[in-house]
């Protein structure tokens, strides 16, 4: 391989790690969340999704994006919390996420988005322990930013179709927006 085709590899090699440092934050309620930039589409402004009858209180229902069906989760009632409250700042973000050998495209209601920031590797932290009643699965670590730690979300367990499948049937499926 030539000199020049090493140096090309190294510097896509280096970009890829670039990237995978690199998140996007977000705010829920009062706090801050992050989500790795590699498995986010894109961002679009708030558009009220079209409700869908015997979802689980948080699928807010779908959004058209350019021709596609894109169910819109509620990230807040999704945690367990009272249900985000649209503002001028609210976002959808469009993520895409793998669930087996198959991927998904789905919105993620936030309050706002923030920036896209890099982490390094060396600032982020293990998802901490809270003891066997608590569940972190969906941590992927804790990023220390400007002296304050932000959420990074794991987007494949937070959104895995499996869990949120039994979440609805175990919520009677009905529950209403």
């Amino acid at each position: 391989m030539s000199t020049t085709a090493n140096m090309a590899l190294t510097k896509i090699a280096a970009e890829r790690r670039h990237d995978q440092n690199q998140y996007l934050t977000f705010v829920l309620g009062r706090e801050t969340f992050a989500l790795g930039i590699l498995g986010i589409k894109e961002i679009l402004e708030y558009q009220a999704p079209t409700d869908v009858p015997m979802m689980p209180a948080f699928v807010r229902g779908v959004v058209n994006l350019r021709g596609m069906v894109v169910p819109v989760i509620d990230l807040c009632a999704r945690f367990g919390r009272a249900s985000a409250v649209v503002s001028k700042k609210t976002c959808i973000v469009i993520v895409e996420t793998l669930h087996e050998t198959e991927s998904q495209v789905l919105g993620i209601l936030v309050d706002a988005v923030n920036e896209v920031l890099e982490i390094p590797h060396t600032d982020i932290e293990p998802a901490p322990s809270f003891g066997s009643s608590v569940r972190t699965d969906f941590i992927q670590g804790m990023g220390k930013v400007r002296e304050k730690f932000v959420v990074i979300l794991d987007v494949d367990s937070v959104l895995s179709f499996d869990e949120m499948e039994t979440l609805a049937v175990g919520l009677g499926a009905s529950a209403s927006h």
